[in-house]
């Protein structure tokens, strides 16, 4: 028999639920700042009463709220072209284009990721996801600025299907290119 679950009470109550274990392993992937794992626990231990994707978020939220300043926050992936250029000279092969692409998730809802397009073979590597923080500018638009300039540097093509609108099924550059070569 499972216990009463709490019907509309804070999301906290759901964290008496879990066993001591789990709490400590949540907590501490909270501290390191290790959400989807933190998410994946919680989810995990309290599916079988009923518990959903988005309640085990926001469980992990709230421990993020009450650990506060101890969590150490992952700095964001590096933007400036220095570090980009560094990463894009060290790729298995030459870019062929600089790309930047929306996705998302019920975690970090939209963000951006920046590609380097590779010649061949026809792959491509992230150098950078960028998401939404507070003070700093919009994902497409931190995007579009590291993206264009990265793309000048090494002269080649940026593409950026929906920089203003976030959508994941935006034409790819290679999409778009394709029709352009001709037969």
């Amino acid at each position: 028999m499972h216990p009463e679950i709490p019907a509309g009470g804070p999301v906290s109550g759901w964290w008496a639920y879990l066993e001591e274990r789990t709490c400590r392993e949540v907590d501490a992937d909270v501290l390191r700042d290790r959400r989807l794992s933190a998410v994946r626990s919680v989810w995990e231990a309290l599916r079988p009463l009923g518990v959903g994707l988005h309640e085990a978020e926001r469980v992990v939220h709230a421990r993020y709220q009450a650990l506060g300043d101890r969590v150490e926050h992952t700095p964001p992936d590096p933007l400036d072209l220095p570090s980009l250029a560094a990463l894009a000279a060290a790729l298995p092969d030459r870019v062929a284009a600089v790309e930047a692409i929306w996705d998302g998730n019920t975690v970090h809802d939209w963000f951006v990721d920046l590609v380097a397009v590779l010649d061949a073979p026809e792959g491509e590597i992230r150098l950078a996801t960028i998401y939404h923080r507070p003070g700093s500018p919009p994902p497409g638009a931190a995007a579009t600025e590291a993206g264009g300039a990265l793309a000048a540097h090494l002269q080649v093509p940026f593409h950026f299907a929906s920089p203003e609108v976030p959508d994941d099924d935006a034409p790819r550059w290679r999409t778009v290119q394709r029709p352009a070569e001709g037969p």
